[in-house]
């Protein structure tokens, strides 16, 4: 099967999975500790029901969604996605390339292999950058700098790493940095000559937005290990205030989940939030982001454009999380699965499935925009609930 015959997501992934050693594709599927994370996430969009509404005329439905005064094709983005060269080389840009034939927003991650004046030449309407905080705070205010000098639109700075994760299949795997891979590891990666060719043709792919900061003439594993004494740094609210400062655009928080933060946030002068538990690769116990909105809603009203990312699979999930009130979605393993398997033709296929599945539930709900979604279109729990619209 090749990735453009690929029905949905879950054949992405089962063709990422076949082309990619077991170290490769478990840091791209594995979560934390017991893993209970990876389920909830995906478990909490099954949870609602989707009542439709029938005899109106919407055979060419509308997804357009506008998004900090840009219009985009589709209610979803690309979430960042690091060491994705690893994947496949070259595929931070497949992803961007994809992002922009679709005309959705892309989020370079910060710990990609490209590098942001590299995004900005590829897509420059369509890329923002995302700051993972250094211990050196020098270098976070550099990379802030360089996104706005790029021109890129928005910074995404993601607040849920105060410390390294024990993600515990990159621990048995031998997947830290710098690789350390076991020979059953080594072995294993044999069974999938795609993947090795590509590795021995382009070597380990380097974090290339770091180099400028490591010593001079760092190899890749060299700055990978820098990147290590860079991360789990503090950051503080006081850090927030200043990078709000240092940016002139659209500013963003990712991770947040607590609605005094959110509130926070808003009195900050975030322009937005992306309610994220990190693709449940940071703290097995914390709740779903789904969860968490409704408190983060009531917190700060329409103050704030409130996203949100993880579990995504299909876009029936999509249209759960907009009538709910989420404004836009990103997702991070359906177009990295698609990147692995197939490419950039693999990102675009995994853009087109859920933009598919989002106009076919459209039509089956009898909603002709997206604007329309809202609560009345979830099974409720009571009579009392139920919103009618009477003509």
């Amino acid at each position: 099967m090749s990735v453009t015959e690929a029905v949905n997501i879950d054949d992405l992934r089962k063709l990422a999975k076949r082309r990619l050693p077991k170290i490769a594709f478990d840091f791209i599927e594995g979560g934390v500790e017991d893993e209970d994370g990876l389920q909830r996430n995906e478990n909490i969009y099954r949870q609602h029901r989707i009542v439709p509404k029938y005899m109106i005329d919407n055979l060419e439905p509308n997804q357009k969604t506008t998004l900090f005064g840009r219009e985009y094709d589709s209610p979803f983005g690309i979430a960042p996605t690091g060491a994705a060269a690893l994947f496949r080389p070259g595929a931070d840009m497949m992803l961007a390339e994809a992002a922009k034939a679709a005309n959705i927003p892309f989020i370079m991650s910060g710990a990609a292999t490209d590098s942001i004046e590299n995004l900005a030449k590829t897509a420059p309407e369509h890329g923002w950058y995302q700051l993972y905080t250094a211990t050196d705070k020098s270098i976070s205010e550099d990379q802030i700098r360089r996104a706005a000098d790029a021109g890129l639109s928005t910074l995404v700075v993601t607040v849920d790493v105060p410390t390294r994760p024990r993600r515990e299949r990159n621990i048995r795997n031998g997947f830290t940095r710098p690789l350390k891979m076991t020979l059953k590891t080594k072995l294993e990666a044999l069974k999938h000559p795609g993947w090795m060719v590509d590795y021995l043709k382009y070597g380990k792919p380097v974090l290339a937005n770091w180099v400028k900061y490591a010593p001079d003439g760092a190899n890749a594993d060299e700055v990978a290990s820098f990147v290590t004494t860079q991360t789990g740094a503090s950051l503080t609210w006081d850090d927030i205030e200043k990078f709000r400062k240092l940016w002139p655009r659209n500013f963003v928080l990712k991770g947040v989940m607590h609605p005094d933060d959110a509130f926070r946030a808003a009195e900050l002068g975030v322009d937005g939030l992306m309610v994220s538990n990190h693709g449940a690769r940071q703290l097995d116990r914390a709740p779903a982001p789904l969860e968490v909105f409704p408190a983060i809603k009531a917190a700060v009203g329409d103050r704030m454009t409130l996203m949100m990312d993880g579990g995504f699979r299909r876009g029936a999930d999509i249209l759960v999380a907009l009538c709910l009130g989420v404004e836009f979605i990103f997702m991070g393993r359906p177009t990295l699965y698609g990147a692995a398997a197939g490419g950039r033709a693999g990102a675009s296929h995994a853009a087109q499935i859920f933009s598919n599945e989002i106009k076919i539930n459209m039509r089956q709900m009898g909603v002709q925009t997206l604007n329309e979604l809202g609560s009345e279109f979830l099974l409720w729990d009571d009579l009392d609930d139920l919103q009618r619209n009477k003509r």
